[in-house]
């Protein structure tokens, strides 16, 4: 805790704080005992780690020093030490006096323990101490020398492996954490500096001795598990390795000098011959029968543990961490070698699963060795069905052998009915529209396996098909029933969290792309319900609850106000901000909110009395600025007059809360829902939110600097100025006229030549081509009202007014073929009718053809207020008139239908 301690405050003082923190440690090395230079090691270690996560280029180039000082030291320590070890070791295997006590070694024992530390030091000077070779193209000298020497230390510990097994437990313990880690620092720099691994002196070895141990290891390595798999990583890592393939591009003739680039394929092209010396067709083959032959099959003790606990042991071998257990390791392995040589291995996949499908008939009940080669060959014919395809039809595969498979009831097919499970989910991109019935029914009878990992793979696997682009619903509808059925038994029977999650997912899925969900909605309450009680804390539960719950709502669309007695207090405890899992659980009930809004009929008190939540949210941050964005549409849409006169100030401060303080995007996402707010609302809407308004005008004022974003703001927000201009002509005048936006612009650095209205003119006369038709023509009907101020400048801008207002009319409205709303992008559904609209589309669609701006005459207004100015401004009103272009003006008489 002490090491842990000083590393922390070391990652804010050092160096500025706290230069000497490494030479002081440095200067006691030499003067100490093993156990006090344990400890500086240890101090160092957590330091160093602590540091390396810094990735500022100051914090970078600091480690980088720190790694030139310490280096050499800590591996002249690290290579004295493994010296002293194998030398301890050396006569403990000797010595047969078994009654040997173990605190005569406890000197060697803490040398053990230092050279660990020292190990993972030089580990992370190494990979933190320099640049990635893959980005700087400069030789890593320390990698070509450690990584032969930690090989070489591996190997002289293995022999050890058997021999401290028994009589020395403590140092048999210390064996296999140091050949663990040994392999595990050499996936790390491989990892970190491909190039310099990649060098004949370092790759050759290294990926030569864990072939070797992968393929024929000695029988005591056998059970140590840890190490094969960080061969296996060491292999795959190797395989998978970018930096390692052959480039194909040709060279630019003429190039003057080598580029980078040039750098990289001439190294890549170097270990990619290295890799095909070291791994001729014959090792390939071999690999792959050792990787599915031996590694694949299930041993005694696997089966013990699936008689055991079927569900832990599913979860085990499908959802561990592949680097964790051996077989899932074996099997990423496997994946990796048959992408590399496909067409090598795809024959011989084949004639395995071949063989093992002669050696073991559809009607075997035994667990025989012919059995658990076959379960081995159905998983790697699983993992690699893209590129098996190729070489085995999946019908007759079906029709011939799995479909079989499956009416072998007895329990000890459970091994070859999971691994079915499995292959018909993984091979669903290739399963033809004559065969889905008959796997969907192979499916759904899995699912009601006695088994339990059975059933949960046959519940992935379903999950799969569902959701793939060619699901036929048509062939699955019927079976819909007792795969909701099998779904509810299945999530009361498991006791394993990932268990209810993957249930869960599946019915979450089924909601999402089956229409025949209503007649099952009082189970699927009853089932949300008890999910809810019994997950208590268990938030990804709950998340994977929140996401079933929408689409549940979604499904239910008119009729979803049905669940309400469930889904209500789920929403409110999501969206409170107050409660304990509100980082984990917001986002998704946010959008089960939005969802729930969207397909209500109409609004109900509760959902009414949630909104104040929404400001609370915000106030918090703007992390969820566009699904809330969506909610406050729903609630003026749906909410009405009810919604405004009971959260007005609630309205006002969440609007002024989001301009102002949110980018471009965000502003272009809450601006429709402004003008939306004052289309249902013009004369109560712009009073209350008088301050945002006043950013608004602020913006429309400001420079844009010609950025699209900032552009599109100016323009929305002008056509909002517009909009509440034509609709509440009095309020704007009032607006413009306040002290305070005088005080808020000169503020901002915003010059106002004229006033502010005739500045907002030439705001709309510029930014009319860059707004969709409906804005247009708000900004011509706010262009004719200004015809009507007693203002000498009108008349300046006359030929511009009018220029705008003749494009408009001559150029149509076509109101209603475009949607203003931030909201279009909302799911209605997955195939509901166009006639069957949610909700709050129809509403949205009635308000946008009740909109003033779109049953007002552009033509009659323009025409009644040229009538007024001519009145207002007499003999000026015609001169400004026969400064007009006469093409213009016939344009504007053709316009205005004059004669």
């Amino acid at each position: 805790m002490l090491a842990v301690l000083i590393s922390k405050i070391a990652r804010f003082d050092y160096p500025r704080e706290w230069p000497e923190l490494f030479s002081f440690l440095a200067q006691q090395l030499p003067s100490a005992d093993v156990l006090t230079s344990h400890r500086i090691f240890m101090i160092l270690f957590r330091t160093l780690k602590e540091l390396s996560t810094k990735r500022l280029t100051a914090d970078q180039r600091n480690f980088a020093e720190i790694s030139s000082h310490l280096y050499k030291y800590c591996w002249h320590i690290w290579q004295s030490d493994l010296q002293t070890i194998s030398h301890g070791f050396s006569i403990i295997t000797q010595s047969y006096n078994s009654n040997d006590k173990e605190e005569r070694h406890d000197d060697l024992y803490l040398t053990c323990e230092r050279w660990l530390f020292c190990l993972k030091i030089i580990c992370q000077l190494v990979i933190s101490g320099f640049q990635s070779d893959a980005k700087c193209i400069q030789e890593i000298r320390p990698v070509k020398e450690v990584s032969p020497v930690l090989l070489n230390a591996a190997q002289s510990f293995l022999p050890y492996y058997t021999s401290l097994q028994n009589r020395h437990p403590k140092f048999w313990e210390f064996i296999k954490r140091a050949c663990t880690k040994l392999m595990k620092v050499l996936v790390a720099i491989q990892q970190r500096h491909p190039y310099s691994f990649g060098d004949i002196c370092v790759l050759q070895p290294v990926l030569n001795f864990c072939l070797n141990k992968i393929t024929d290891p000695e029988p005591d390595i056998l059970s140590f598990e840890q190490f094969l798999i960080k061969c296996m990583v060491m292999a795959k890592s190797v395989f998978e390795c970018k930096e390692y393939k052959p480039s194909v591009t040709g060279r630019v003739m003429d190039e003057n000098g080598v580029t980078l680039e040039q750098m990289k394929k001439n190294i890549s092209n170097a270990v990619a011959g290295v890799l095909t010396r070291l791994l001729p067709n014959e090792r390939i083959v071999l690999l792959c029968n050792v990787l599915i032959r031996r590694y694949f099959v299930l041993t005694t003790s696997d089966l013990e543990e699936w008689y055991e606990n079927p569900e832990v042991f599913h979860h085990e071998q499908d959802m561990v961490q592949w680097t964790e257990k051996l077989r899932p390791c074996a099997e990423a392995l496997y994946i990796v070698l048959f992408e590399n040589h496909s067409q090598l291995l795809a024959p011989i996949v084949v004639s395995i699963l071949q063989e093992a499908m002669n050696g073991c008939p559809t009607s075997t009940t035994e667990i025989t060795p012919g059995l658990l080669l076959k379960d081995a060959a159905y998983g790697a014919a699983a993992y690699v069905y893209y590129d098996l395809s190729n070489y085995l039809s999946f019908r007759d595969w079906f029709n011939g052998a799995l479909s079989l498979e499956l009416s072998n009831d007895h329990p000890n097919m459970r091994i070859i009915h999971r691994k079915v499970a499995l292959i018909l989910g993984q091979w669903v991109s290739e399963i033809k529209d004559d065969t889905k019935r008959a796997v969907y029914c192979a499916l759904i009878r899995l699912l009601q396996d006695k088994d339990l990992s059975v059933r949960l793979a046959a519940c992935r696997s379903l999950c799969l098909h569902v959701e793939d682009a060619n699901f036929s619903e048509r062939d699955f509808s019927d079976l819909l029933p007792v795969c909701w059925d099998s779904c509810f038994k299945l999530v009361k029977e498991v006791q394993e969290f990932d268990s209810k999650v993957q249930v869960l997912n599946l019915i979450s899925v089924l909601l999402g792309h089956v229409n025949e969900v209503i007649p099952y909605a009082s189970n699927l309450m009853q089932f949300f319900q008890l999910v809810w009680e019994e997950s208590s804390g268990e938030s990804l539960l709950w998340i994977q609850l929140l996401i079933a719950l929408r689409n549940f709502v979604i499904a239910l669309g008119y009729q979803s106000p049905s669940c309400y007695s469930m889904l209500l207090p789920i929403l409110q405890k999501g969206i409170d901000i107050n409660g304990p899992d509100e980082l984990n659980l917001l986002e998704d009930s946010m959008l089960l909110w939005e969802a729930t809004l969207s397909h209500v009929p109409a609004m109900v008190p509760q959902l009414l009395a949630y909104f104040p939540c929404l400001l609370e949210i915000l106030e918090r941050n703007f992390d969820h600025l566009q699904v809330a964005v969506d909610i406050i549409e729903d609630y003026i849409i749906l909410g009405g007059r009810e919604f405004l006169s009971m959260h007005s100030s609630s309205v006002a401060k969440l609007l002024d809360l989001i301009v102002g303080n949110v980018n471009d995007r965000g502003l272009l996402s809450i601006l429709p829902i402004i003008d939306i707010l004052i289309l249902c609302f013009p004369m109560e809407v712009p009073p209350l939110i008088s301050s945002t308004l006043q950013k608004l005008v602020v913006i429309c004022l400001s420079g844009d600097d010609g950025d699209p974003f900032k552009t599109a703001v100016k323009a929305s927000s002008a056509a909002i100025i517009a909009r509440i201009l034509v609709m509440n002509t009095n309020y704007l005048a009032q607006l413009t006229s306040e002290p305070s936006l005088s005080s808020v612009l000169q503020q901002t650095g915003v010059a106002i030549e004229d006033n502010i209205l005739l500045s907002l003119v030439d705001v709309w006369l510029d930014k009319v081509d860059n707004v969709s038709l409906p804005h247009k023509k708000a900004f011509g009907l706010a262009l004719s009202i200004i015809l009507t101020l007693r203002l000498p400048q009108v008349l300046d801008k006359l030929d511009q007014i009018l220029s705008v207002c003749t494009s408009v009319i001559l150029g149509g409205t076509d109101d209603l073929t475009e949607e203003e709303s931030s909201g279009d992008n909302m799911s209605y559904g997955r195939s509901h009718d166009e006639d069957l609209l949610p909700s709050k589309e129809l509403r949205r669609r009635q308000i946008k053809v009740s909109d003033p701006i779109n049953r007002l005459s552009l033509e009659n207004s323009v025409r009644d207020n040229l009538q007024t100015c001519a009145a207002l401004h007499g003999e000026s009103f015609n001169s400004a008139i026969a400064k007009i272009h006469p093409a213009a003006f016939a344009q504007l008489k053709q316009a205005l239908k004059m004669p």
